[in-house]
């Protein structure tokens, strides 16, 4: 309690961001691209704690493909923060070739690289199907043996496999790591809580997809955790979908895209790219629609600065972690240039200078 009989604001969380390099209306996937890496160089120059890149396959309005190579761009222009994958869906990928990526990312960027992995496909049966036929990838149900697998690969020491003549082979991702990127395991269930606790390694919920059963989760992660030479104490923190502006109604109106995008996911309607705000906003809703747009919006971090900032140090105390990694996910207007994002721009800027003071 403070001096005065009040009760002090909670600690203003540690920020971060996962983009999902958003593609709208009339914007190409270079302009896409270019905006994502303009908004890495900012959250940089912000000190923002991290800049992780998702990974989703064939979806009109989402560019994230690829995480290494995106990792690999957002190193190249900015200095200190932390980059990394948001995650990488090892189903859809050799655990070797992981391993080889991220290591080849730790020798770009020392000190600098994270690699958060996921179990889920990131992607729709087509597509996760093509995957499986088109390419090398790894068996879901070994999922905890592949991360085991990755941690190995990585480190200085390598992993071996004996053979069938009983003969030791060793295999390295890198012929001389100098260091390892820090993995992480991400989920929205206990699953990867579990295993991220049995393995001693770093958790992130992943609260902007769905925020259902957070405090047994992390109970679950923090009551079962087993330390690590790397982690002896549990680390985790979560996402969260977050749009700020200069006043609340631009807030709102910003929000308005992605929220009427999610509709249709959940509602089974065809996507496109992402709605400009004033297409959105010209948009009627179903009953059905207008329900999921306004319970998503009561659990969107939205408003004005001072606002916004509030919510995020409530919502980190609440579950008692210490950094939060924002979903900026505001639209952008008709007038706004394409090889741009001054909404998510703004929504860091703006974040950032609230919770500093």
């Amino acid at each position: 309690m403070n001096s005065d009989g009040s009760t002090p604001a909670p600690t203003a969380p540690r920020l971060s961001v996962l983009d999902l390099v958003p593609v709208r209306t009339g914007q190409s996937s270079p302009q896409a691209l270019a905006a994502s890496l303009a908004l890495a160089r900012r959250a940089d120059e912000l000190g923002f704690e991290r800049y992780w890149f998702a990974e989703h396959h064939n979806m009109p309005a989402v560019a994230a493909s690829t995480p290494p190579v995106m990792i690999a761009a957002a190193a190249a222009v900015t200095e200190r923060i932390r980059v990394g994958s948001g995650g990488v869906m090892l189903p859809n990928h050799a655990p070797l070739v992981v391993a080889e990526q991220f290591a080849a990312l730790e020798a770009l960027a020392p000190g600098r690289v994270d690699l958060g992995i996921g179990r889920a496909p990131g992607s729709d049966p087509v597509v996760t199907a093509l995957l499986r036929q088109s390419g090398p990838t790894s068996d879901v149900e070994r999922f905890p043996q592949h991360v085991r697998d990755i941690l190995a690969l990585m480190s200085p020491d390598g992993a071996s496999l004996r053979l069938g003549d009983g003969n030791l082979y060793d295999v390295h991702a890198t012929p001389a790591a100098d260091g390892t990127p820090t993995v992480w395991l991400l989920g929205s269930s206990d699953y990867s809580a579990r295993l991220a606790a049995e393995l001693g390694l770093p958790y992130v919920f992943a609260n902007h997809f769905s925020g259902a059963g957070i405090d047994q989760v992390l109970a679950l992660y923090r009551d079962g955790y087993r330390p690590s030479p790397a982690h002896p104490e549990p680390q985790t923190f979560l996402t969260a979908n977050v749009v700020v502006a200069p006043t609340a109604v631009e807030a709102h109106e910003r929000a308005l895209p992605q929220l009427c995008s999610m509709a249709r996911l959940r509602t089974g309607k065809p996507m496109g790219r992402a709605e400009t705000v004033e297409q959105a906003a010209a948009e009627p809703l179903d009953p059905m629609a207008e329900q999921i747009v306004a319970d998503m919006r009561s659990r969107w971090v939205v408003g004005e600065p001072h606002q916004a900032a509030a919510q995020l140090r409530d919502l980190a105390a609440r579950h008692g972690v210490d950094e939060v990694m924002v979903v900026p996910v505001a639209g952008s207007y008709e007038s706004e240039p394409l090889d741009a994002t001054p909404g998510r721009v703004r929504t860091l800027e703006l974040l950032a200078e609230a919770l500093a003071a």
